[in-house]
């Protein structure tokens, strides 16, 4: 096997406690190696990184690259494509579309540009599997995995209802085994069972899923404690219900606490966030300050934020209700299936507007999120592709997070009323090279288990990223010198 040196590069390697050390890497094999013993051993490549910063490749933990809603995306939303710059074929690379959803050859090589190396689709329907399976083989230069849906699964529900916790359990574990998938998923468990069946939308945790007398709270407790039993290497993934209504906050706290005694992981956190009244949108304001204090003091628990960034995106999502929701909202077209009469769907068109005072709200309260947690092990940058954003946007978010006059800036053109309504404007942390390669990488690969990634100790993937270091944080971010 040949050996590689990364030679005199600034090392980030923030699992290993390496915080901008000039250090050598050796890479044998695919894996970060120890140097050799032998004196005067050479590699057989020798590459010269003084002067750049080394970090392990980026972890997107919760993204929608694959899948049923993802395919039917890409073809419900031409104009996207037809306006977004193209992918065109190489001696090496093969052709394809951008726009908010990427085709797959385009997803992997726009991933890998940017200095990321793994990513994981977030909501995989059961039956679908087969297929995701064969889109991530046609997506390149990304080592890749999916959650599976499982929160309004008609068996798990039964189950549960009639106290069988040792079936359930046996289930999940035999749908995780037969899909081939990563981690369980919860979409607004209940809830979306609850719509289907004619319910306008599903309030409360304690409210009664129709035809099965189970509540979401016994959904959420339920696979969470299976998840715990069987020692799987990521928490329960959980989607709130009430996603993105105003006075959603009080829902996503007693989602936390009902999580006590089990580790859980909140994802698109920003989207859950939100106080006021549910009938008024006059009344939205940010509620970030209660929730990040009650996961400041919860170690059980992490999350992912879901920036929202201002543009034109694509709405994709597994919870049904929501997808007809922001339909009713935007006028916009609008996409809702079932799988398996087990899991929902809903895709709708989208435009963040920075005039508009929710919109910029949204894109604070993500802000917020990053800027008052205290432990940045236990959250991770995400923009719930595409939801809040495309994965593009990355680099822009790093940059928001490191230079906050660069958020001031955008704060002083921001909508009257904003500063009232978020503490955004009273922050004024800023975000180290050695965090952005917690949040980035070290921080999402412990919450997802993943123990060979997202470090460059002996024994990774060497999976390694290089930049150019730059007061222009975004331009750095975006355009990596080397990617392995």
């Amino acid at each position: 096997m040949s050996l590689i040196r990364i030679r005199g590069g600034t090392i980030y390697d923030p699992a290993n406690g390496i915080d901008g050390e000039v250090r050598d890497l050796w890479i044998s094999g695919g894996k970060i190696v120890a140097a050799p013993s032998e004196p005067g051993a050479r590699p057989d490549r020798d590459l010269d990184a003084r002067g750049l910063c080394v970090m392990p490749g980026g972890i997107d933990m919760h993204c929608h690259i694959a899948g049923p809603k993802v395919n039917i995306a890409r073809k419900m939303i031409p104009e996207d494509k037809r306006k977004a710059p193209k992918v065109y074929r190489t001696k090496l690379t093969r052709s394809g579309t951008l726009g908010s959803v990427p085709s797959t050859f385009a997803t992997g090589y726009k991933y890998a540009a940017m200095g990321y190396t793994s990513a994981f689709d977030a909501a995989i329907p059961p039956l679908a599997a087969k297929h995701v399976h064969e889109e991530f083989l046609d997506t390149p230069m990304l080592d890749k995995g999916f959650f599976v849906l499982m929160g309004n699964n008609h068996f798990i529900m039964q189950e549960l209802q009639a106290g069988n916790e040792e079936l359930v359990r046996n289930y999940v574990a035999w749908l995780l085994r037969a899909t081939k998938g990563y981690a369980a998923k919860l979409v607004n468990p209940g809830g979306v069972e609850n719509w289907k069946s004619g319910k306008k939308k599903t309030s409360s945790l304690d409210e009664n899923v129709e035809h099965f007398n189970v509540t979401p709270r016994q959904i959420l407790t339920g696979v969470s404690k299976s998840v715990t039993e069987l020692g799987l290497p990521h928490a329960v993934h959980v989607h709130c219900n009430n996603l993105g209504l105003p006075g959603n906050w009080s829902t996503t706290l007693e989602t936390m606490q009902a999580l006590e005694g089990h580790r859980g992981h909140l994802t698109h956190i920003q989207f859950h966030s939100y106080g006021g009244d549910p009938d008024n949108q006059q009344t939205f304001r940010s509620r970030v300050p209660e929730l990040v204090e009650y996961i400041n003091t919860h170690p059980n628990l992490s999350v992912d934020v879901g920036q929202v960034m201002f543009g034109n995106t694509t709405s994709m999502t597994g919870d049904g209700p929501l997808g007809y929701f922001l339909h009713k909202v935007t006028g916009n077209k609008w996409f809702s299936s079932d799988t398996e009469v087990e899991s929902g769907c809903g895709i709708v068109p989208i435009v963040y507007k920075n005039k508009s005072l929710v919109h910029a709200l949204q894109w604070a309260i993500g802000l917020e999120w990053y800027l008052l947690t205290d432990d940045p092990w236990r959250i991770g940058m995400s923009t719930d592709h595409p939801n809040g954003g495309s994965f593009l946007a990355y680099p822009q978010i790093i940059a928001l997070l490191m230079d906050r006059e660069r958020r001031k800036e955008i704060l002083n053109q921001a909508p009257i009323g904003l500063r009232e309504r978020c503490t955004l404007g009273d922050l004024t942390r800023e975000y180290s090279l050695y965090e952005i390669a917690i949040i980035t990488r070290a921080a999402p690969a412990r919450m997802l288990g993943l123990t060979n990634k997202g470090h460059l100790g002996v024994g990774a993937d060497a999976d390694v990223t290089i930049y150019s270091p730059s007061a222009d944080y975004q331009r750095m971010f975006e355009l990596p010198r080397y990617v392995i």
